[in-house]
């Protein structure tokens, strides 16, 4: 930056008596020029206020966001082509939130569905963990094909409401029968005896059950199913068994998770 210094007018024996400027003295005459001339104070920079932090979207007002889930749609035999495992991913995913941020909580669980449920393998996790999203939309593309439910033909076994459709006809189970039905549906090809039934379905009341008792059950919930009946299979002397039949469709599940992880 250069300063510019009007000239005055001098006289002659003012010149002699001025000081000569010269290369090696210009440092030390510069407080003088500045003096002289001196620059006007710049204003201070205006205080600017920090930016907020960006809100969440779709965060209402009057709500704060305090996580987040995210859902992964992997199964075990992907997992193991990958050359992982799921317990291996959630790990690493753990530690890469403590690195990124040491103070966040985490919480892992692993999301069941039936065997060979169909599509995408995140919008089954998202269901399965009753994501509110994904059950919206089922829910809607189940009312636009309310008309289509009336009279397929076929057993309908919709985990998600609790109802068992013949042939578009509700079966009209009762809450045990339908509780019954689902846990064989969901361990699909497997013979369970009548211990496991007692143990998961009744262990919980007052009485318990014989396994004759399991027998009459069973025998109410196949009378129920009609000429669908033998999709409840009895393998004698050890238990009962679903086999899922060409004319049998399971919509998902929002099967409880357990906590594995």
């Amino acid at each position: 930056m250069s300063i510019a210094i009007a000239p005055a007018r001098t006289s002659i024996a003012d010149r002699a008596a001025a000081p000569r400027i010269t290369g090696t003295s210009i440092r030390s005459a510069a407080p003088l020029l500045t003096a002289a001339a001196p620059v006007a104070a710049q204003p201070a920079p205006a205080l600017t206020e920090r930016p907020a932090a960006p809100r969440v979207r779709a965060v209402p007002d009057g709500t704060e966001a305090r996580g987040f889930v995210l859902y992964v749609g992997i199964d075990e035999s992907k997992a193991d082509a990958d050359g992982t495992t799921l317990h291996r991913i959630v790990e690493a995913l753990r530690a890469l939130t403590g690195e990124i941020a040491p103070s966040a909580e985490t919480y892992a669980a692993v999301a069941l569905a039936p065997a060979g449920a169909g599509g995408r393998d995140v919008d089954v996790v998202r269901l399965a963990l009753q994501d509110p999203a994904a059950l919206a939309k089922q829910r809607d593309a189940g009312e636009t094909r309310s008309d289509a439910d009336r009279h397929p033909n076929g057993v309908i076994i919709d985990i998600s409401r609790k109802r068992v459709l013949l042939d578009g006809e509700p079966a009209g189970l009762t809450y045990k029968e339908f509780e019954l039905l689902q846990f064989l549906v969901l361990r699909e090809g497997r013979t369970i005896d009548r211990h496991e039934l007692i143990e998961n379905l009744w262990s919980a009341e007052d009485e318990v059950p014989s396994e004759r008792t399991i027998d009459v059950h069973v025998r109410r919930l196949r009378s129920k199913l009609a000429h669908y009946q033998d999709i409840v299979r009895t393998v004698r002397g050890i238990g009962y068994r679903f086999d899922r039949h060409a004319d049998v469709s399971i919509r998902q599940a929002s099967t409880p998770s357990p906590d594995l992880y």
